[in-house]
């Protein structure tokens, strides 16, 4: 039996969630950059793991984030955000994932439910529909407002 949160290889995930699936256990998963963490990602992860048993976060690689937000991010390594992620009450497991979207990566997790924030609707989530295809649900949760890692790299620029 394992103690703490980990750090997944992405090749013993699919393993792994079957393993959490043997034991009942309803899987969640979100996914994303985590950069700077504030009380937005903390209230949304809280938020996510309120939907099952295992929280999940596919978390982007370095060089995802770079192609996503630009060359100046992510100002914290994945290794470091990993590590941050896993300190979280609510986060089980971190597992990163290098690719534009998560599609590939809940095609190997299958979780019961996906959960992106309320800035996205089903048209606009490109994952949604493999959730949906094996009966997975997605759920939506609101963002705080005027929380992003954006508006603090904004403040701290500003300040200067």
């Amino acid at each position: 039996m394992r103690n703490g949160n980990l750090l997944i290889e992405r090749n013993l995930i699919a393993e792994t969630c079957e393993e959490f699936r043997r034991q009942g256990k309803k899987i969640v998963f979100t996914n994303g950059c985590f950069d700077i963490l504030h009380v937005g990602h903390v209230r949304y992860l809280t938020a996510a793991k309120s939907f099952g048993d295992i929280l999940i976060v596919g978390l982007n690689t370095d060089e995802s984030v770079r192609k996503l937000k630009g060359d100046a991010r992510p100002v914290n390594n994945e290794q470091d955000r990993a590590e941050v992620l896993l300190g979280l009450k609510a986060v089980d497991e971190v597992v990163f994932f290098g690719e534009q979207t998560a599609e590939n990566l809940i095609s190997e997790i299958k979780p019961n439910v996906y959960v992106k924030g309320g800035d996205y609707t089903l048209e606009t989530l490109p994952e949604a529909k493999i959730v949906q295809s094996y009966g997975g649900k997605v759920e939506f949760v609101q963002l705080v407002a005027g929380r992003s890692t954006t508006n603090i790299i904004k403040k701290l620029s500003s300040a200067h």
